[in-house]
């Protein structure tokens, strides 16, 4: 039998060991943390589980394709719900929008906001539903190797005006600035700046339409479980607590890898899903094309961080719906500092997640979890005091504005708290600069200007994640697994 490493289980990772042991390759995960997910990761404290994140699950096919690749059914290991609706999106006037697939409903809340703005969102669809179609559909788990390939896409993207941002194409179709909001915030869910990101992520939101939001029952870390649960049951192999200490390699091909704890695999193939910096320059140190793809990397635009609340808190809150965007007074201004000048704004806007609305579960009886996340920059453009002042005052703005515009009582509630900062990131997951998503979906950091799937001078080295083709979400990283994976299996035959 072949034999290959993924380094990492995050979803990327499992998603392609799993269709690597599918495929008959003999596959081992190694994992640096004491449990798998990634960014998935997840903790119990005081009775209340908490997910990392992501929390969002779309397109649930991607994954159903997992185990149908053996015949079973994701329902074997994982139950899965749906969210309706699948976001409250709030303004600080008490403007609300519940943002759904139901069409009827979704049209009634546009026309709250414009009536005249129903034709043109109608029309927004059917050019979402084009992006989906050339830019999900046909490239998402196409793996792009060389500029050949991306000339060929080259007349969709003409089509597209790939050029402009999302927020231009929206504003394109519909004139209230707050719909503009509505369907021009889902790149941030992939660590893209609306005001920049290509046109083509319009596609989230037929996605989202088509395939419905939903959420994993026990949480997104039992979505995890249950991918682990399927990779051991085809005979793979999952070390955590264990992290990699370097990729070895031999002239132009990798041979083994080595472990903090003294493992050592020889191997037909390592396919990452580490932080893609972290993978060429820490893990291999001693491969020159490996030293220059680090330093190539590091003066690419990488995406923000995030400054993540974790609360429990007493009392249950049905009307407080699963997933909530509570907008601030500014949008683009916002957009700006994080991005562009790197600063930490007074006003800021934040992604509450309720699961317990969905799943009570997660929580003790007659109690909530809950987390408030705010896009900031990453610590390359604003290295903050993030363990000591910083943190704290954020968390406390961060409470400050749950308790104006959701729960006046809120601090008498708590139960237990904890936050997760763009430091976290960087000790946890290795993140460059704590980026949350690494590398910045613009034009030109996308489809063949992202890393490739397979490393362009190593040919037995391939990445998957966040950092390669096409890139953050679940979706995205699952699609990479897939593209990954035509490409690792078709050269170990």
């Amino acid at each position: 039998m072949k034999r290959a490493v993924v380094i990492g289980a995050g979803f990327g990772g499992l998603a392609l060991a799993i269709r690597l042991q599918s495929a008959g390759i003999e596959t081992t995960i190694l994992e640096k943390r004491d449990k798998p997910g990634g960014r998935a990761y997840h903790w119990v404290r005081d009775g209340f589980t908490f997910d990392a994140g992501p929390t969002v699950i779309t397109d649930p096919d991607c994954l159903e394709q997992l185990w149908a690749l053996s015949g079973r059914r994701l329902a074997d290991d994982v139950t899965l719900m749906p969210v309706m609706p699948f976001y409250r999106l709030n303004w600080p006037d008490g403007t609300n929008f519940d943002y759904s697939n139901d069409e009827a409903s979704l049209r009634a809340e546009i026309a709250k906001l414009n009536p005249a703005d129903v034709a043109g969102y109608a029309k927004f669809l059917d050019f979402s539903a084009e992006m989906y179609r050339e830019g999900y559909v046909k490239l998402g788990t196409t793996a792009f190797l060389d500029f050949k390939s991306m000339i060929t896409s080259a007349p969709a993207l003409m089509k597209a005006q790939a050029w402009r941002s999302v927020y231009s194409m929206v504003s394109s179709f519909v004139k209230n600035e707050k719909l503009r909001e509505a369907l021009s915030f889902h790149t941030l869910l992939v660590g893209g700046n609306p005001m920049k990101t290509s046109s083509i992520y319009a596609l989230i939101h037929k996605l989202e339409k088509d395939g419905g939001v939903w959420f994993a029952k026990g949480g997104t870390n039992a979505l995890i479980s249950g991918m682990v649960t399927h990779f051991e049951r085809l005979g793979g192999v999952l070390r955590l607590n264990d992290a990699v200490a370097e990729i070895e390699t031999q002239g132009d091909k990798v041979t083994g890898v080595r472990t903090a704890s003294g493992w050592h695999g020889a191997v037909d193939a390592v396919a990452s899903n580490a932080d893609i910096v972290h993978s060429y320059r820490d893990l291999m140190p001693h491969s020159p094309r490996a030293q220059r793809a680090a330093r190539s990397l590091t003066r690419k635009s990488f995406s923000p961080s995030l400054f993540v609340l974790h609360f429990g808190i007493k009392g249950t809150w049905p009307g407080i719906p699963h997933h909530m965007i509570l907008f601030g007074p500014r949008y683009a201004g916002l957009l700006k500092d994080i991005y562009d000048h790197g600063v930490l704004s007074e006003d800021f806007s934040l992604y509450l997640h309720h699961p317990t609305v969905t799943d009570p579960s997660l929580a003790p009886e007659g109690c909530s979890t809950f987390y408030a996340l705010a896009p900031v920059p990453h610590t390359g453009k604003f290295p903050a005091d993030w363990d000591g002042t910083v943190g704290e005052m954020l968390k406390e703005r961060i409470l400050d504005e749950i308790e104006r515009r959701l729960i006046p009582d809120i601090r008498s509630r708590i139960v237990t708290q904890f936050h997760y900062t763009p430091n976290d990131f960087t000790r946890d997951l290795n993140a460059h600069m704590g980026s949350a998503f690494s590398l910045e979906p613009t034009l030109m950091q996308s489809a063949y200007f992202r890393v490739h799937n397979r490393d362009d001078a190593i040919p037995n080295l391939y990445f998957t994640g966040a950092g390669t083709h096409p890139g953050a979400g679940i979706p995205g990283v699952v699609g990479s697994a897939k593209a990954t994976a035509a490409l690792m299996l078709q050269d170990l035959r």
